[in-house]
């Protein structure tokens, strides 16, 4: 009993020793999928906030249940096609983040258009909304998972079995997970913290809430454009590493070529030269998610789907819309 009792104790001394160093690894990927999870909520009516955020993690975790089954059968019989197919995710963020960028440039009139999210104008837009959001989260999970797989087989996960291989990848999927949709909480909640210390008696404590509500709608254009860039990042990023696994190592080359004199910067080399990666991942993802993009137009199902958001916005601006808590002023809370 002691003997099996002990063994057990190492298993999962080990297990979180692997979890603890996987999950470092994947920090990058964190940072980007908190700057792109909060675009989703933003302006939706306050008693939606928590529920929407709710049901994306909820979407999150299934999504990394999934990936860790699909991924360790992979890993187990056909090592080979993990590359490939994390590169398909990266081209889907190009594609995303090139489509957002040209909105943009149009003026802003794409699927959440002057009238705002698309949960403001009901339950189905809203499950709709919520949709594609845990299709983002899937392509961004996804490479944490793949890194996380990597780093298992490569760290201090060396010739784990499978349960214990599997346990690691769970935990560092629900710690992510959570950790990711909790700052996001307290991203969307800012506001409700800042009306709830303009409430309290001292003065100062005012002051900090009524900056709090003032800083929000900032708070959230800049996460929104961090989202696009960490979209368009990601997807280049993905797309480079991958050309350069199954053989391409051309970009790969050129990159680290650009990057190598920022190395001798004293003090910042290692920002510049991240910076310049970045840069360069974030160009490449651009240029091939313009051509997808540019295709997608062109599809006939593209330009019927484009019709009808129309239609949507036209009968939303038609209605009013919804109510946000700038203009309500102080929000009533719900039973």
């Amino acid at each position: 009993m002691a003997g099996g009792l002990a063994a057990l104790l190492d298993d999962v001394a080990m297990i979180a020793k692997a979890a603890s160093a996987t999950s470092t690894k994947t920090v990058g990927v964190v940072v980007d999928d908190t700057a792109v999870a909060p675009q989703y909520v933003a302006g939706i009516h306050p008693s939606r906030e928590l529920p929407v955020v709710w049901r994306i993690g909820r979407g999150s975790l299934l999504n990394k249940a999934i990936l860790i089954a699909v991924l360790l059968v992979l890993d187990r019989f056909l090592p080979v096609v993990l590359t490939p197919l994390l590169m398909l995710g990266g081209l889907y963020l190009s594609f995303e983040g090139a489509e957002k960028v040209l909105e943009a440039f149009r003026g802003g009139h794409g699927e959440d258009g002057p009238s705002g999210p698309a949960v403001e104008r009901g339950a189905d837009s809203e499950k709709a909304l919520i949709r594609g959001a845990v299709r983002t989260d899937f392509i961004l999970s996804a490479e944490i998972m793949v890194i996380s797989l990597a780093g298992v087989n490569a760290g201090q996960g060396a010739g784990m079995g499978l349960v214990p291989k599997m346990l690691t990848l769970a935990v560092v999927g629900v710690v992510l997970t959570v950790l990711v949709y909790g700052v996001v909480a307290l991203i969307v909640k800012m506001d409700d913290m800042g009306l709830a210390l303009k409430e309290r008696e001292r003065p100062a404590t005012q002051r900090i809430g009524a900056a709090l509500v003032r800083a929000m709608p900032t708070v959230l254009s800049v996460l929104s454009t961090v989202g696009i860039a960490a979209m368009l990042w990601v997807g280049g990023h993905i797309l480079i590493s991958g050309a350069n696994t199954l053989g391409w190592h051309a970009p790969a080359d050129l990159l680290h070529h650009l990057a190598a004199p920022a190395h001798e910067v004293p003090g910042v080399g290692g920002f510049l030269a991240w910076l310049i990666d970045t840069l360069g991942s974030g160009v490449v993802a651009l240029v091939i998610g313009g051509v997808l993009t540019s295709i997608a137009h062109l599809l006939p199902f593209r330009r019927h789907d484009a019709h009808e958001s129309a239609e949507a916005r036209t009968s939303a601006q038609t209605e009013g819309p919804a109510r946000t808590p700038k203009e309500d002023g102080p929000r009533q809370r719900d039973a």
